[in-house]
């Protein structure tokens, strides 16, 4: 109750200072952002929505920086040196870092850090990708890290990058796993002050950051129930910026006075995903809790291409995002430039086609429902089909998809669930269908073709149960390959087995659209290839329009 009262008082708080009251030449500089949705957790380690690692990228320094531009520079290292095989690199930690409780961050911290993730099997995305080559991790007397690698590999950069450094003198008396983590020890530009899930995120300025200390006081996150809100939000004046947004706004908010809208390339390529259970009985990971209920039709790969046949993406793409996307191949999205295979040639929209496959297949309707049959009669082809419910556009995409795959017989039972509630659902239990989701891309290729890879599936990293050894003998192929041209042949192929497999249909790559009020703070960041306004990378440069 207490929290809700200060949620409460908060917001008001905020309406207030909207419309003008209250407020003098020496108030705090708060910068209110909103979105749609709300971290999972504040644990690094356990950490899956996107969202959360915005507040990470916030709070926590890292071993590299990830500019707007895609490059890397280092940060909380001075300097960094590899051996002549590649397999061993020395940061020197620079001097003077403080924790935000002003005790020293040095490489003991760093080297704990990453050992915590090494040594962390339960942290799937960071134990199961991030740490897969790291052999050990020492501190010197002379505030150095050395990593020492079971072999060289070509992305160190992708991989340091979310390896968000922790304090030692905090996490060694935790449980690791079970650790909630709301004060958020860090040493970035911004320090956590409050936080209530699904309702808000408040933040205070680091102004001794080593960096880059922030212009502003504080940032609130603030979570809205829907779209309309959202933009109604900032057209008030109640938010200073919004995330996110239906396309069907754009134009409204575009004639809005002090308020601008951009779009571009999302700095972070999205893809969105219709997802299959096709785990195998065999493959079911019983003993991580996996239930694995998927629709047994949906392992067959004459029914996924018969919906891949039967999914007018460009219809997507014209009525979700008003044109503004490109028709989706693979979890690689366009985004990530020479490793994405623009190669492939998409499944064409083709109803004919689809029903004559399924024909073929043995899929009847054989008592004129309308539904088709499994060739054994035994279940009609009636998939549930579920995504989050803090999603924007989701529930118009399932409205389409239902109408376009009912002219093949097939029906589905639509459903929006929880964002946590729904993860539960997906990975390892797949308990479920079909699913309507998406990933925000590293800058490197390997995060994403983790997914489909078979050592994914009881680590939750997996959303389809997909499993070919000829993909997985690849992805371990490239993961050392050095050589630039060789490895993107290596990822161009295992694209193309996934997408021959399909394992996916990716609807589309939808481009970012976000807006800010012209009238509050100036300095946010618009004339890079790439959109994205809450960065850390604007957040500490925007300031109060004068």
């Amino acid at each position: 109750m207490k929290r809700k009262f200060l949620y409460v008082f908060l917001l008001l708080a905020l309406i207030l200072s909207a419309c003008g009251v209250g407020q003098s030449a020496d108030a705090p500089a708060v910068v209110r952002i909103g979105w749609g949705a709300s971290p999972d957790t504040l644990n690094p380690g356990n950490a899956i929505l996107a969202v959360s690692y915005t507040i990470f990228e916030l709070v926590y320094d890292s071993m590299y920086d990830l500019n707007l531009d895609g490059t890397f520079t280092l940060s909380i290292a001075e300097s960094a040196e590899v051996s002549d095989d590649g397999t061993v690199w020395t940061f020197k930690i620079k001097d003077g870092l403080k924790w935000h409780d002003g005790q020293p961050l040095t490489a003991e911290d760093v080297a704990f850090t990453y050992n915590l993730y090494l040594n962390t099997p339960e942290y799937p995305y960071l134990n199961g990708y991030y740490t897969t080559y790291f052999d050990s991790i020492e501190s010197t007397a002379n505030n150095e890290v050395v990593l020492t690698l079971t072999e060289a590999i070509p992305n160190i950069e992708s991989q340091l990058v979310f390896l968000y450094i922790l304090p030692k003198h905090v996490w060694e008396n935790v449980d690791k796993l079970e650790y909630e983590n709301f004060e958020m020890m860090g040493s970035g530009p911004f320090k956590m002050a409050e936080y209530v899930q699904n309702e808000f995120v408040r933040l205070t300025a680091n102004k001794e950051h080593f960096a880059t200390p922030p212009k502003v006081d504080e940032v609130i996150f603030q979570t809205f129930d829907n779209q309309d809100a959202l933009v109604q939000a900032i057209k008030t004046g109640q938010v200073d910026m919004i995330t996110e947004m239906s396309n069907t706004a754009v134009a409204n908010l575009k004639a809005e006075a002090n308020v601008e809208v951009i779009s571009g390339a999302p700095f972070s390529p999205g893809v969105t995903d219709i997802i299959f259970n096709q785990m195998l009985p065999e493959n079911c990971p019983v003993d991580e809790g996996g239930l694995c209920t998927g629709h047994p039709a949906l392992q067959d790969r004459n029914v996924r291409l018969a919906i891949a046949h039967a999914t007018n993406k460009q219809q997507l793409i014209d009525v979700i995002l008003l044109g503004l996307g490109t028709p989706g191949l693979t979890l690689i999205p366009d985004g990530l430039g020479v490793w994405y295979n623009d190669s492939l040639v998409d499944y064409e929209f083709d109803v004919a086609k689809a029903n004559q496959i399924l024909d073929d297949a043995g899929y009847a309707d054989t008592n004129g429902d309308g539904v088709r049959e499994t060739p054994d009669g035994s279940l009609p082809l009636t998939f549930r089909l579920n995504w989050p419910s803090d999603s924007i556009d989701t529930p118009r995409m399932a409205e389409l998809l239902t109408d376009m795959w009912k002219q093949i017989g097939i029906t589905l039972q639509p459903q929006a669930i929880d964002p946590d509630a729904l993860t539960a659902l997906c990975c390892p239990t797949f308990d479920f269908d079909i699913m309507i989701w998406g990933w925000v891309s590293d800058p490197d290729p390997s995060a994403l073709l983790y997914v489909y890879t078979t050592d994914a599936i009881p680590y939750g990293s997996s959303e389809t149960g997909y499993a070919n050894p000829r993909y997985d003998e690849l992805y371990n192929q490239q993961q050392v390959t050095l050589d630039f041209e060789e490895r993107k042949e290596i990822v161009w192929e295992m694209q193309k087995i996934v997408h021959d497999d399909v394992v996916y249909v990716i609807p589309y790559y939808a481009q970012s659209v976000q807006a800010f009020r012209t009238d509050r703070f100036t300095g946010w960041i618009t004339d890079q290839d790439k959109i994205e306004l809450s960065d850390v990378s604007s957040l500490v440069r925007i300031e109060p329009v004068k």
